[in-house]
């Protein structure tokens, strides 16, 4: 079964909001206008992205029969804030802590890649959204604000998926790359190439290029 104690909820909540704001400095420029327009597309793209991102570790450590809760990381938080001024986001909010005798480097491997897998599935769901509402977006507001939301969503989830699969630190990829390491070459090169693609192209030449317009 499923719980959630009090303290992982406030610390999701927190670490959501702050992260939003993250990326909303990071897409806006510091411009406080374009920023208000920016955050409920902001909040979108790291909503999904990120509370299922830690979705997919708690899920699958529950799996494999482990307790599982997310803990926020302060000073995670305060790099993500201040990094978001200089061009990118250092998104460590706090992790998803799994409690166990003995979790094997298997285990913990697919606990660990179930993440940034999460997040290449949604940045593929908002670009199949954005491809579906694209050619409405010309004469709709509503299409447009889902097409804006949908290129946000493929790009941050895009981004926490290379992020998190980088084999430095404590992050994802670290415990991948120790577990299986075509598992975890495959994982980050399509993350990589999703990046690549979002950074140099961007969504709506990926829309266009699909849609043969």
């Amino acid at each position: 079964m499923v719980r959630f104690t009090a303290e992982e909820v406030k610390d999701l909540i927190i670490a959501f909001f702050i992260i939003s704001i993250c990326f909303t400095i990071l897409y806006s420029r510091r411009n406080l206008s374009t920023g208000i327009e920016i955050l409920p597309m902001a909040m979108v793209g790291v909503g999904f992205g990120f509370i299922f991102h830690e979705l997919g570790h708690k899920f699958s450590s529950i799996h494999f029969g482990y307790w599982a809760e997310f803990k926020i990381w302060p000073q995670g938080l305060l790099i993500a804030f201040i990094t978001s001024f200089f061009g990118f986001v250092f998104a460590a909010p706090g992790a998803v802590y799994t409690f166990g005798n003995f979790i094997s480097d298997r285990e913990n491997g697919i606990i660990s890649l179930c993440g940034p897998i999460v997040n290449i599935a949604l940045a593929l769901i908002f670009l199949a959204v954005a491809v579906i509402i694209y050619p409405s977006a010309f004469v709709n507001q509503n299409a447009l604000f889902g097409f804006l939301i949908c290129n946000m969503g493929f790009n941050i989830n895009s981004y926490l998926a290379v992020f998190n699969l980088l084999p430095i630190l404590n992050l994802d990829g670290s415990k991948v790359l120790r577990w299986n390491g075509v598992a975890w070459l495959i994982s980050i090169a399509i993350a990589a190439l999703l990046t690549y693609l979002s950074m140099t192209m961007g969504v709506e030449s990926i829309v266009r290029s699909i849609i043969g317009i």
